[in-house]
């Protein structure tokens, strides 16, 4: 610009700045932010181009979700001070928000797979597939957990982490192979939570990266060792020695109203092709 000290009208400031001139006038109104020339003949307001540097802050606070009232307040006392430690604040709040986009992106990217499954499958098929390590949230249970209890300790683990809710995250059952080995098709060990974010406290369930085979079961749940002896006998015809724990979800569970209608993925370690030990 070859003349910044010329003053401009409210219509070419808000213009500069992409705003509309009734948010300059209502700025000046409140006290916020003041013309640097007013008309006294006709009132009309002129603004210098050096005070777009000022609006831009304020702008850019409003943006982020600072109230009037903190801006005001901001603005009586500026200084780098004040506004490392307001941007400070802000750029932690913006931080946690994409954090749980992301988390958000990924449990919605998982439902769509999940879609895909029941759309393109055939779920009466046995395959193996690539799975990378995932780090799971589990809580420990047994034949004597109620389900009541079992909602109290997963909600409680979602708090924890500090989901927004349990639907924010893929969450499903454990069983031990030996357990399924030795005809123990209800002797579920574990709930589990796949947190959609990197977390780096203790106490978590590694599945290990490797090759896993995977089934579906849908029908009564008294009939689900029915597919296990399949899986069993897949694994048998393949050389494939199954370890850890199957790790079960239902992926149609957000469009079904009954749960006899429940797709049960059902997915197990091939140790040959992991070397980790699993705990």
């Amino acid at each position: 610009m070859d003349n910044k000290s010329r003053l401009l009208t409210i219509g070419q400031f808000a213009a500069l700045h992409g705003i509309n001139k009734k948010t300059l006038m209502w700025y000046d109104e409140i006290g916020l932010f003041k013309p640097a020339a007013v008309n006294p003949e006709n009132g009309y307001r002129y603004y210098s181009y050096y005070q777009s540097s000022i609006l831009e802050t304020i702008l850019l606070l409003r943006e982020l979700d600072v109230s009037i009232d903190e801006i005001q307040s901001f603005m009586r006392d500026r200084s780098a001070a004040s506004m490392e430690r307001l941007l400070g604040e802000k750029i932690g709040e913006l931080d946690r928000n994409m954090a749980h986009l992301q988390a958000v992106r990924k449990t919605l990217e998982n439902q769509r797979q999940n879609m895909q499954t029941l759309l393109t499958m055939d779920l009466s098929e046995i395959c193996v597939v690539e799975r990378e390590e995932r780090c799971l949230v589990t809580v420990d249970i047994n034949k004597e957990t109620s389900f009541d209890r079992q909602v109290e300790m997963i909600t409680a683990e979602t708090k924890k982490y500090q989901l927004r809710r349990l639907h924010d995250a893929s969450y499903g059952t454990m069983i031990s192979v030996k357990s399924l080995y030795a005809g123990n098709y209800e002797d579920y060990s574990r709930l589990f939570i796949e947190i959609p974010f990197p977390v780096k406290k203790s106490g978590l369930h590694i599945q290990p990266q490797g090759k896993y085979v995977r089934a579906f079961y849908r029908g009564e749940w008294e009939k689900i060792h029915l597919c296990y002896r399949k899986i069993f006998e897949y694994a048998k015809e393949h050389g494939m020695s199954l370890t850890g724990y199957s790790y079960e979800t239902i992926i149609n569970e957000t469009v079904i109203d009954k749960m006899q209608d429940a797709v049960v993925q059902i997915e197990i370690l091939d140790q040959k092709s992991c070397h980790y030990i699993q705990r």
